[in-house]
């Protein structure tokens, strides 16, 4: 069993202090564009902040729902009004501070001793309560900073104007984005069984895959929409439909009820449009490289569009910069994603029994043994 250490802890401190800076850069942007007239852009930057925080909220008192059931309802009140004023990831971090310094600073993990020895049981609730706020944070990305790292990214270029703020606002959309998924993936990497720990070149690599990947899409989004923005919206939500039925085809066995297995699939189908997103402790290969192979043929097509429907454009200056950074930063990400997945993934160096693809979102129920939600799933 992985420990909870102390970078782990100081890695958590500094995920809330981030995660409280993003709401404050969220609201400081939103007032930016409604003191500039663009009333539009404002309401929608708010809009996505709403929406992810009002899902994460529903995921977040579900899953507390799930592990507190047979407590009261007392306790379960109390969470219910905390989530209602969209305070849930706070009283997550709270828990996640008790148990991260009791792990970390005042418990020794027995090795092999089993999951319920108290030392290891404090050190498994330290991982399973972090790795929720991870899977929650992802969520967030995927429903907010992603989606606003667009909108400031085509602003910029539809409007041409250099603010500081835009510039500020970008940056720490990049970061948000690298954080989680970077994250995540070590909590994912701790909370299943027989996975090695999540060295620091294997992070760089899968860190660059995501973020290179991501900006090209999301480049690539914003071209489309500079042409037509008709077309984008089509786009993204034919994108968004095909992500919905692969993951129903998939069976997905996230939530205990039905209508929040299906709100679960409708995000998942969100983080399809902008990354793969391994929902089943399957192989992915085949499914992983029509994603990114269906990417390539979009982007190249939205360039080749260019040329064809608007030659003028390509002889302007922050054309020819962002059709290169879009292409570089495909290629750049393709060849981190073949070189993580055949140097860094588990399945390259794991035990033959152990070997299965890390699951990106999948997770079950805690019983008497508080088996954590990643195991839960991978057993079934």
């Amino acid at each position: 069993m992985m420990k909870f250490t102390k970078q782990n802890f100081y890695f958590l401190v500094g995920g809330i202090i981030i995660y409280i800076v993003d709401i404050g850069v969220d609201f400081w942007v939103a007032s930016k564009y409604f003191y500039q007239g663009q009333y539009c852009w404002g309401i929608l930057i708010l809009c996505f902040r709403g929406l992810s925080s009002l899902i994460t909220q529903v995921f977040s008192y579900e899953w507390f729902k799930n592990d507190w059931e047979g407590t009261g309802t007392g306790k379960l009140k109390w969470i219910f009004l905390v989530h209602l004023f969209q305070c849930g990831i706070f009283i997550r971090y709270w828990f996640a501070l008790k148990y991260g310094c009791q792990a970390a600073f005042k418990q020794k993990s027995s090795g092999d001793a089993p999951e319920t020895d108290p030392p290891n049981f404090i050190q498994k609730q330290a991982i399973d309560v972090v790795t929720d706020i991870n899977m929650l944070r992802v969520f967030k990305t995927f429903l907010e900073t992603t989606p606003q790292l667009f909108v400031q990214i085509y602003t910029l270029m539809d409007h041409g104007k250099n603010n500081f703020w835009q510039y500020v606002a970008i940056i720490m959309s990049f970061c948000g984005i690298s954080f989680s998924t970077v994250d995540y993936q070590i909590s994912l990497r701790k909370s299943l069984p027989d996975k090695d720990e999540f060295r620091v070149l294997p992070k760089l690599v899968y860190l660059f895959y995501k973020l290179l990947t991501i900006t090209s899409w999301i480049l690539s989004i914003s071209l489309i929409t500079l042409l037509h923005v008709r077309s984008s919206v089509i786009l993204l939500i034919f994108l968004w439909i095909c992500g919905f039925i692969w993951t129903l085809k998939q069976h997905t066995t996230f939530c205990k009820s039905k209508k929040m297995e299906y709100l679960y699939r409708t995000v998942v189908g969100i983080i399809l449009i902008f990354t793969f997103f391994n929902i089943k402790g399957r192989k992915t290969k085949v499914c992983i490289s029509i994603y990114y192979a269906t990417h390539t043929v979009v982007t190249l097509g939205i360039l080749f569009v260019y040329m064809f429907w608007k030659p003028s454009i390509i002889k302007e200056i922050h054309f020819t910069i962002v059709s290169i950074l879009t292409v570089l930063s495909l290629v750049l990400g393709i060849i981190f994603l073949v070189a993580y997945y055949r140097h860094f993934h588990p399945t390259a160096y794991c035990r033959p029994q152990a070997c299965s693809d890390e699951v990106d979102g999948e997770a079950g129920q805690k019983d008497s043994v508080e088996i954590s939600r990643f195991q839960n799933f991978i057993m079934q």
